[in-house]
C-alpha cells in the first residue's frame, strides 16, 4: 500500500437561520458520508472570500452579501484514495460566518462531492456524523 501526503485549502461557510445550519452531505473523499460545511477548495489566485462565494452558489444555490471571518482550523485524515493509495492529508479550513445572503438552499447534487444541502436542527445534530469542521462550528456555537 502507497501512502501519498496531501495538501487542501478549502473555504468554508457558516450559515444559521431559525436555529438551524446548512450542511451539505459529502458523497466523495476522506469525510464521504459526513455532514459538512459548504464550501470547497480554493482555485490558482483566487482570494477565500471570492471562494466561498463560488462555492456557497455552487455547493448550496446561496449567493453571499456579507461575511466575516471567523477561523482558520487544520486537520489531519488518512483515507483510502484508490484501491492501492492511502492519502494522509493535512486539510486547513477558513471559516466564514455568513452574515447576509440571498436564494433557497439548494438541495439537489452538485454532481462534484456533494449530495445536496439542507437545514438541520443544530440542537439534533449527532456530532459523530459531523465533518471536523462542522463538528467545532457546532460545539463553538453552544459555548
Amino acid at each position: 500500500m502507497k501512502v501519498v501526503n496531501g495538501k487542501h485549502i478549502g473555504v468554508y461557510g457558516v450559515i444559521i437561520k431559525d436555529e438551524k445550519i446548512a450542511l451539505i452531505k459529502k458523497n466523495g473523499g476522506g469525510y464521504h458520508g459526513k455532514l459538512d460545511l459548504p464550501g470547497g477548495g480554493m482555485e490558482y489566485g483566487e482570494s477565500a472570500l471570492d471562494t466561498l462565494k463560488r462555492e456557497l452558489m455552487e455547493e448550496a444555490g446561496i449567493e453571499v452579501n456579507d461575511a466575516k471571518l471567523e477561523n482558520v482550523y487544520t486537520n489531519t485524515i488518512k483515507w483510502q484514495m484508490t484501491e492501492d493509495t492511502i492519502e494522509d492529508l493535512y486539510h486547513i479550513g477558513i471559516i466564514y460566518s455568513v452574515t447576509s445572503f440571498q436564494n433557497e438552499l439548494k438541495k439537489e447534487a452538485d454532481g462534484i462531492d456533494s449530495d445536496g444541502s439542507d437545514w438541520y436542527e443544530i440542537k439534533k445534530l449527532d456530532l459523530e456524523n459531523l465533518t471536523p469542521f462542522a463538528r467545532r462550528v457546532v460545539e463553538n456555537y453552544y459555548k
